[in-house]
């Protein structure tokens, strides 16, 4: 049960810079550069600060964009973003570039104050000098928002910031990111924005006991606001590999036919990357489908002709019937074998990474919160099913186009599951 507690809260406070964010805005203050900065050095901030993700953490619901105040809640209490408008009272106005240096590489705040690992600094710290200076010069040019900064609600121990001298000192390696001499440069570009400004493996990575990063198993794997972040190393169960031009298509557009759409905490991130450099998401496209090697479920034990082992009892007392009446009612208008709708925009279940993982924590949070498009913008939706279906009927929907469509094994305890995350736990 601890061990679950470390690794909830480690989703919610050092995996929250990137996707917890729920209120990510896609739009760009203009610049209005401020005399001593150069348009082009600023532009280029405004590019690597979209590789960053850094509106949607500091951008709170209806807010102004970079004003903070964004409430991340955790099992430990409530974290909230800060303001980094050029703000002189509440923001990061005063701020020289040396103080936005150490808070960027040390995580410190003027005056020696320790900011909360909620904020990657241990990924920033590889981010080069020149990127740094570039990121000053474009928040130094936002408008400024007088907001004051709220009070945290963190339970006793993790409301004693002296403790994360100690976090540093064991878990922040300071160390200049070093290209790879054997891979080729769009390849180690890739590498760089994916372990520095857009650390993926924040919600890429499993935790420890400590809340950091296990450095022993990159991208194995994480967890965030009851989400999976599915692992990117070659250990990720899917209907087929990943290439290059499909992980590509999946950061910039959002989803793609053989996989499936972004959804939850990664859908404010592809938004951001819809906007960023095209050269930039195909070198990470480039650096992560080196990582990947996808494991296909394709011919493995279960057939299509024989239930799962985990789903006979579920068959014989009329839970897969009732899950094919389900499916039938509820979802056949549109994912239909036989539908053409099911092309319209639409990957096929069979193709849909989340009916085929190890756990049904993703396939769950999509049936019970669906997905949408920011408001205004196009992308993929699906009507949420919380309002209108039982716990029981998620799982036995969910039991039914596993066993129809993904060829796994059954998932366990899949009513538990659902009433686990439709309660928050």
């Amino acid at each position: 049960m601890a061990r679950g507690l470390c690794r909830t809260a480690a989703g919610s406070l050092l995996l929250a810079a990137l996707a917890a964010c729920q209120t990510s805005r896609a739009v760009q203050q203009q610049d209005a550069v401020a005399p001593g900065f150069d348009p082009a050095v600023v532009r280029r901030g405004g590019e690597l600060a979209i590789l960053g993700n850094c509106i949607s953490c500091h951008t709170a619901r209806d807010g102004k964009p970079y004003a903070g105040g964004l409430a991340m809640n955790t099992p430990v209490g409530t974290l909230y973003s800060t303001n980094i408008t050029p703000d002189s009272e509440t923001g990061i106005g005063r701020w020289t570039e040396e103080d936005f240096f150490r808070a960027m590489e040390e995580g410190l705040a003027p005056g020696g104050r320790h900011l909360y690992p909620a904020f990657p600094y241990d990924h920033f710290t590889h981010v080069a000098a020149d990127d740094l200076h570039a990121l000053y010069a474009f928040f130094m040019t936002r408008e400024p928002v007088h907001a004051p900064p709220r009070d945290n609600r963190l339970a006793f121990p993790f409301s004693m910031r002296g403790l994360l001298a100690g976090w540093n000192m064991l878990f922040l390696h300071e160390t200049p990111w070093q290209p790879d001499p054997a891979q080729s440069d769009q390849w180690n570009r890739g590498a760089y924005l994916a372990e520095g400004l857009a650390h993926c493996g924040a919600c890429h990575t499993p935790r420890n006991m400590f809340l950091a990063e296990e450095r022993s198993r990159p991208y194995a794997g994480g967890e965030i606001e009851g989400w999976d972040a599915p692992p990117l190393e070659g250990t990720l169960a899917a209907a087929s590999p990943w290439s290059e031009d499909q992980l590509f298509e999946y950061l910039r557009r959002g989803g793609d036919d053989a996989h499936g759409s972004a959804a939850g905490p990664m859908q404010p991130v592809t938004r951001n990357l819809a906007q960023a450099p095209e050269a930039d998401v195909r070198a990470i496209a480039v650096y992560f489908a080196s990582l990947m090697r996808t494991r296909s479920t394709t011919g493995r034990e279960s057939s299509r002709s024989e239930p799962p082992a985990a789903d006979v009892d579920a068959r014989e007392a009329g839970g897969m019937d009732a899950g094919a009446a389900l499916f039938n009612g509820a979802c056949a208008e549109c994912h239909g074998v036989n539908s053409p709708r099911t092309l319209a925009g639409r990957p096929l279940l069979g193709a849909t990474t989340s009916i085929h993982a190890d756990s049904p924590r993703n396939a769950i949070q999509i049936v019970l919160h669906g997905i949408r498009p920011e408001q205004g913008q196009r992308g993929a939706y699906m009507p949420p099913f919380d309002a209108t279906l039982s716990d029981s009927q998620v799982a036995a929907v969910l039991s039914y186009v596993r066993s129809h469509f993904g060829g796994g094994a059954g998932w366990r305890d899949l009513e538990g599951e659902v009433g686990r995350i439709r309660s928050g736990r």
